[in-house]
C-alpha cells in the first residue's frame, strides 16, 4: 500500500519543486498574519479586521507575513514566514463599517450606582485577491 501511495503523489525535495506542485493544484490557501492575528485565507474571501485608520476604500494592501502556503494535497510552511518573492497575496479595502451595538452595564450593590455604556466597534473589510506564485526567473536558475 505504501508503494501505491508514493507512485500517485510526487514528493517535493526542494522549495522550487514544492511551489511547482502547489501551483499545479486547482485551489490554494495561505495562512497570513494581518494586524497581529493569523487567518486562513483563500482567494475572494472577505476578511473583517479591527479598523485600519490609515487606509481608504479601494486601497490595495500587500500581505507580507505569510506563514503557510498550501493546496488540497501539498503544504509549504515558512520558517517563520515565506519570502514575499515566492508568494504574493494582495487584499483590497472594501469598506469601513461598524459592528452591532454593545452595552456595558456596571453596578455596585447597595450603593445605588448603575451606569450603562454603549458603543459600536469599528471594522475594516478586506477582499483577498488571487494567490500568485511567480515562476522563478532565469537569473535565479543559472
Amino acid at each position: 500500500m505504501a508503494s501505491l501511495f508514493k507512485s500517485i503523489h510526487a514528493v517535493p525535495y526542494t522549495t522550487a519543486s514544492a511551489l511547482d506542485l502547489i501551483r499545479s493544484q486547482p485551489s490554494q490557501y495561505v495562512v497570513a498574519t494581518v494586524v497581529g492575528r493569523k487567518y486562513v485565507l483563500a482567494p475572494r474571501d472577505v476578511l473583517t479586521i479591527p479598523r485600519l485608520r490609515d487606509v481608504k476604500v479601494g486601497d490595495v494592501l500587500a500581505l507580507d507575513e505569510i506563514h503557510e502556503l498550501g493546496s488540497r494535497e501539498y503544504t509549504l510552511r515558512g520558517n517563520p514566514t515565506i519570502s514575499p518573492s515566492k508568494v504574493k497575496v494582495e487584499a483590497t479595502v472594501v469598506e469601513h463599517t461598524k459592528g452591532a451595538m454593545e452595552f456595558i452595564f456596571k453596578k455596585k450593590r447597595r450603593k445605588g450606582y448603575q451606569k450603562t455604556k454603549k458603543h459600536k466597534q469599528t471594522y475594516t473589510r478586506l477582499r483577498i485577491g488571487d494567490i500568485e506564485i511567480p515562476l522563478p526567473s532565469i537569473q535565479s536558475i543559472i
